[in-house]
């Protein structure tokens, strides 16, 4: 399901194999436990890479499993219990100590694409992958944390029109000059590079991860009270 690599300062998380990475109760369940052992082990100068193996980042909630309850009420229970569950992944990223950094080598599609978007920093591939909001495609409405997410995170009304309304498939290029990914490289190994060395240039600020913790959640104050995420009092400590 997912994999935990310490690396210096890196934290890397993969999720692994060679399916679609849908996020069912124990992919999610897995997913909590990895962060929960990042902020654990966090000091100052860690930073977190989410990347992940195959063709996809994340193709989202795992809708087979929820059909395979039988009925349509056991199947929307099912998929509510998924968009409940997964709440607490987003509170994890947006409130860990430390950079973050999705390193998206495949497609990222719904929960997938919310996945990476909760992440301070997004990079691509340029010759494969799309970011893809699937919802208007499925008939399925949005969580208000998805929705919430989207205005945190994509600045430009019409950008968010495109993609959660026309249901747009956003390649790498197209979405830097979207502002939703940062940069695209060639290539899976190119992706993982860049991201690394990304991640050894923030780890080495040596930032204290309570305050950068405190910056992004202010940044971001919609989202951050609709998951319940504390505003703590800091310390000035440097002056």
């Amino acid at each position: 399901m997912c994999t935990l690599e310490k690396r210096r300062n890196l934290f890397i998380l993969t999720l692994t194999g060679d399916h679609d990475h849908r996020l069912n109760p124990s992919v999610i369940a897995a997913l909590l436990e990895a962060l929960s052992k990042v902020k654990s082990q966090a000091s100052p100068g860690s930073v977190l890479v989410t990347t992940s193996h195959g063709k996809f980042f994340s193709n989202g909630f795992d809708l087979s499993w929820a059909h395979a309850a039988g009925s349509v009420s056991a199947a929307a229970e099912r998929l509510h219990h998924m968009v409940q569950n997964f709440k607490p992944v987003i509170a994890e990223l947006l409130s860990l100590p430390m950079p973050t950094i999705a390193a998206i080598s495949g497609h990222a599609a719904a929960a997938g694409f919310m996945l990476a978007l909760s992440h301070d920093y997004l990079l691509m591939r340029s010759d494969r992958g799309v970011l893809y909001m699937s919802e208007v495609d499925l008939g399925l409405s949005l969580p208000d944390y998805f929705a919430a997410l989207f205005k945190s995170k994509i600045g430009s009304s019409s950008v968010r029109r495109d993609v959660l309304m026309r249901g747009m498939k956003v390649k790498g290029e197209a979405a830097v000059k979207m502002g939703i990914a940062d940069s695209v490289y060639d290539g899976e190994s190119g992706v993982m590079e860049a991201a690394v060395r990304l991640g050894e240039q923030l780890g080495a600020r040596k930032w204290n991860g309570e305050p950068y913790a405190e910056i992004r959640k202010s940044l971001y104050p919609e989202i951050s009270r609709l998951l319940g995420l504390p505003e703590k009092a800091i310390s000035i400590s440097k002056l």
